[in-house]
């Protein structure tokens, strides 16, 4: 009978370790990321990037500072201001404009056609209008969760994309841990940082620091002016 009783505290214990290191399960981090974004109407923060060309081996790493504010269904508007390499990406809502100084250039294009062009899966996740759930079918990464605690998605498009075969999120354990106390995440940005990859196996990890958010950002902060002597090409 004594043994009986050590056998079951042991299994209790064994089980209540695992539910500790599990924590959430996957719907409630799933939810922690929309409920977040649904009170997200304006971001700034930091970031820091690295790319990698599979087929070439090369990595390229970059960094600055992105804007968002949300708008009315695809009209979001966003800003990257690269500080290495200096470029900038902006969107007003309706055209974006990609600047490259060094070379005096700016490619300007549609909103539409970054849509139309099968991008709208990876723009929808960037802006924060779209429901992961509906566009992504979501799973725990190998490793669920890493060594600070933050919880790791993999979602892949429900609808092909060209430029997104795979997306991998690393969520505030933090954001998360709010929302199974309090039935809300602590942040409407709980990404620490997101890594796309596209069909050719090439990927692009984005890791987020400094995050304000809901600040009201003024709108013309996602304007831009072309510079004089600077060369338009028009991506039709």
């Amino acid at each position: 009978m004594k043994l009986a009783r050590i056998f079951s505290l042991s299994v209790a214990l064994i089980a209540l370790g695992a539910s500790f290191c599990l924590g959430a399960d996957l719907p409630q981090v799933v939810r922690t990321l929309e409920q977040g974004y649904a009170t997200l109407n304006d971001l700034q923060a930091d970031f820091s990037q690295r790319s990698t060309l599979k087929a070439m081996k090369h990595e390229e790493k970059g960094g600055g500072e992105l804007f968002i504010k949300k708008g009315s269904g695809k009209d979001a508007m966003f800003r990257f201001n690269y500080s290495k390499p200096k470029q900038q990406i902006v969107c007003n809502g309706k055209k974006i404009w990609y600047y490259l100084p060094e070379q005096k250039q700016v490619m300007v294009m549609d909103l539409t056609q970054l849509y139309n062009d099968g991008n709208g899966v990876a723009l929808n996740y960037l802006t924060g209008i779209g429901h992961i759930s509906r566009d992504f079918n979501i799973a725990f990464a190998a490793e669920a969760r890493d060594k600070k605690g933050n919880y790791n998605l993999e979602l892949v498009p429900k609808k092909q994309s060209p430029t997104m075969a795979k997306l991998l999120l690393t969520v505030e354990g933090g954001a998360v841990e709010s929302f199974l106390a309090q039935g809300h995440p602590s942040s409407p940005f709980p990404i620490v940082s997101s890594t796309v990859t596209d069909q050719l196996g090439n990927s692009t990890r984005i890791d987020f620091s400094g995050i304000k958010t809901n600040k009201g950002l003024d709108s013309g902060k996602f304007s831009f002016k072309i510079p004089a002597g600077v060369e338009i090409v028009k991506n039709r």
